[in-house]
């Protein structure tokens, strides 16, 4: 049973620009996955259903609206659609790993539906900062919970 992207693992880029994914995210990733840019310079790893479902959701977006239109290209542009190998290897286009400043280390998280991929470095200066305010942050972000 699959019960979506836990955990943090660290596999290393190759000199292809390629990583295995982490074994436990195999299942949820079996239809294929969708690389985008993360707004926190990493990169979202979508299974092809759920990118598929919030590409639906964000076509119902105003046409009009010039921040839905900018979100939408820097999106999409930068999007490549992925199937692993039989390793469970995928290829981290070239303009994602600029974008995000990966080099050989770096980190698979998981995100519940989603797994984002980090440079190592980044990763672990960003969850010290993010671990300061943990503990108060989930009666402001799940009101009720």
């Amino acid at each position: 049973m699959f019960l979506g992207f836990l955990g943090t693992h660290t596999p290393k880029l190759d000199d292809k620009g390629r990583l295995v994914l982490p074994a436990k995210f195999r299942e949820g990733f079996a239809g294929g996955l969708v690389l985008t840019k993360g707004q926190d310079r990493s990169i979202v790893v979508w299974p092809a259903a759920e990118f598929a479902s919030y590409a639906e959701r964000l076509n119902e977006a105003s046409r009009s609206d010039p921040r839905a239109q900018a979100y939408q290209r820097v999106l999409f542009s930068g999007a490549s659609d992925e199937i692993p190998d039989r390793q469970g290897r995928i290829t981290v286009p070239p303009t994602l790993r600029e974008y995000a400043g990966l080099d050989r280390d770096v980190v698979v998280v998981g995100k519940n539906s989603t797994a984002e991929i980090w440079d190592a470095a980044t990763w672990a200066t960003y969850l010290a900062a993010q671990e300061e305010a943990f503990s108060d942050l989930s009666g402001e972000v799940l009101p009720g919970i």
